[in-house]
């Protein structure tokens, strides 16, 4: 006997998203940025079933740290993608996923990311302290922007969501690895 199902007369809150699929010109080049510069761990990839190749070139990847999420982030190969354009801008240009933003679990580790990627030659287009993380804005092969972030202590932002969500403070490149830990709790517009 099922149960009910309760009518409602506003949509259900969803818990979070769960992945997200990139449509990309080259898997391999792309799988590089994703698991050798970013971290992400491969666990699946499309496989020929009953004699037949897969219908599309599709990988899938996990960045859970202690435990393996089924995926987070999948590829999908599409060679008849345009190129990326030739700089990445959040406010300018037309592209259909302004950024990815990636949590790492903690400032050392995020500014050990940030290190890496610098080190590898990733170029970094800004530099932001928001309200509730530190972020680095990379991109990926196909021109997707990518936020390398870690969130700030809860308390930092809690009281004020909206005006931690309107802060920004661009830093210059020379200030790539430098965080302050003296973190903006104060929101109101200047």
């Amino acid at each position: 006997m099922s149960e009910a199902i309760k009518k409602r007369t506003s949509a259900v809150t969803p818990r979070g998203l769960n992945h997200l699929v990139l449509n990309v010109r080259d898997i391999e080049e792309s799988h590089h940025f994703w698991c050798d510069l970013l971290g992400f761990k491969q666990v699946g990839e499309l496989e020929p079933r009953g004699g037949k190749p897969p219908a599309m070139n599709m990988r899938f990847y996990s960045g859970v740290i202690d435990d393996v999420n089924h995926h987070d982030i999948a590829l999908v190969e599409r060679p008849e993608l345009p190129a990326p354009p030739e700089k990445w801008s959040m406010v300018e240009g037309a592209c259909a996923v302004n950024h990815i933003a990636i949590t790492y679990p903690d400032r050392e580790s995020w500014l050990e990311q940030v290190q890496f990627l610098e080190e590898r030659g990733v170029p970094m287009n800004v530099r932001v302290d928001h309200g509730m993380t530190h972020s680095v804005y990379v991109n990926d092969p196909n021109g997707y922007g990518v936020e390398v972030l870690y969130e700030l202590p809860e308390e930092v932002w809690k009281h004020d969501i909206n005006g931690a969500l309107n802060y920004a403070k661009r830093l210059p490149p020379e200030d790539l690895l430098v965080d302050d830990t003296d973190y903006e709790t104060d929101f109101s517009p200047a």
